[in-house]
């Protein structure tokens, strides 16, 4: 298994160096023992390469021109990419890995995606754990809650929450992990989409007011009002990622041989919320 000692390098390679990998990056970046590499598609457009650059310098991390090469030596691989790239990625990561590394992957897809993941990913002695992240990382950064699933999900908590990162292993098997979060975002993305297309009618209706009220008196915990706009600036920010994980989660109910009408309408109301709201980013 890999290198668990903190007074030891630890090298850690990320695939994709957007918003997560790029807080990730900077939290683990406090820690003198860890060695930092990545790689992004982004890195081979020239538009993109002085902004990553500039994001890969302020935490030590060193770019490279290919997954294989950010991989090379590396005890441990981030994969966190979009989730329709989690198949690619997996399968061009069963070119270069090698024995005993260890494969992380946190993006949002499918249960079934992530099986064939590990699929791909165990029998090369390497070790396939699946991450379900089940908040927002930007504010909490490395502290995001993340439930982690397969049989070496143990071995990945001693590795990474002692770098103060909060892992908890719930499941050996792949996949169990990524549909504990996607039937928490059916509840989550559903009540978004909900709640702004009611706060947007009534709006239109300038009947807020009463409609909040009514709301609150059935539901008296609850702040009608201020919750509308933090989700409606939530999918401002946030909706088109939302909604391909909703996309995700429309393929779970489908290989449960549920309606999958719902989570398709809700994915494409995150996408309308992100491309057309009105409201600021709160």
């Amino acid at each position: 298994m890999t290198n668990t000692k903190t007074d030891q390098p630890l090298h850690i390679a990320l695939i994709g160096f957007g918003e997560v990998g790029t807080i990730f990056a900077t939290g683990l970046s406090a820690h003198k023992h860890i060695v930092l590499s990545a790689y992004d598609l982004k890195f081979d457009q020239p538009q993109w390469r002085d902004v990553m650059g500039a994001k890969a310098a302020a935490s030590g991390t060193r770019l490279c021109a290919s997954a294989q090469e950010a991989a090379q030596n590396a005890d441990l691989i981030i994969s966190a990419v979009t989730a329709d790239q989690v198949e690619a990625v997996a399968q061009e990561a069963m070119r270069y890995l090698k024995r005993d590394q260890m494969f992380f992957d946190i993006n949002s897809a499918s249960p079934s995606t992530k099986k064939k993941a590990a699929l791909m990913i165990n029998p090369l002695g390497a070790h396939y754990v699946e991450g379900a992240v089940m908040a927002p990382v930007p504010g909490p950064g490395l502290r995001v809650p993340i439930l982690a699933g397969g049989v070496a999900a143990d071995a990945l908590c001693a590795m990474l929450n002692p770098l103060g990162m909060n892992i908890e292993a719930v499941t050996t098997e792949p996949g169990r992990a990524s549909a504990m979060k996607l039937c928490r975002s059916i509840m989550i993305k559903g009540i978004e989409a909900l709640i702004i297309d009611c706060a947007d009618a009534a709006e239109k209706w300038d009947v807020q007011k009463e409609v909040f009220a009514s709301l609150t008196a059935s539901f008296p915990t609850i702040d009608f009002a201020a919750l509308s706009k933090a989700m409606a600036a939530r999918v401002h920010q946030h909706g088109v990622r939302r909604a391909a994980e909703m996309r995700e989660a429309a393929i779970m109910l489908e290989d449960l041989g549920l309606s999958a009408d719902l989570a398709r309408a809700v994915a494409d109301a995150q996408e309308r919320g992100a491309r057309t709201s009105s409201h600021p980013p709160y």
